[in-house]
């Protein structure tokens, strides 16, 4: 009975634990986006990308201060914004 109870407890841990991992990969797997994304997005004005680079910075420094929601937050906008404007130069 013990062992059923001990078990049981690892598995509520792991359980409540799954969503703060998933939070921190999700910041860190949106700052690789946006990575890969101005790597490959050929030209683009020096004012996005001085705008990219500050919200990369603010992200990163959320993320260093384990706010990953803040990181969240800032690096979804980025995305967005940046696949706007690779819509907007592809002339859809």
């Amino acid at each position: 009975m013990k062992r059923t109870a001990i078990s049981g407890l690892f598995i509520a841990a792991a359980l409540l634990a799954s969503p703060v991992f998933a939070e921190e990969d999700l910041c860190a797997l949106n700052l690789q986006k946006i990575e890969d994304a101005t790597a490959t997005a050929g030209a683009t004005s020096e004012g996005m990308d001085n705008a990219v680079a500050e919200h990369v910075k603010d992200a990163k420094a959320a993320q260093a201060a384990g706010n990953t929601k803040d990181c969240i937050a800032i690096t979804s906008k980025t995305l967005e914004r940046l696949e706007k404007t690779e819509k907007g130069s592809n002339g859809q």
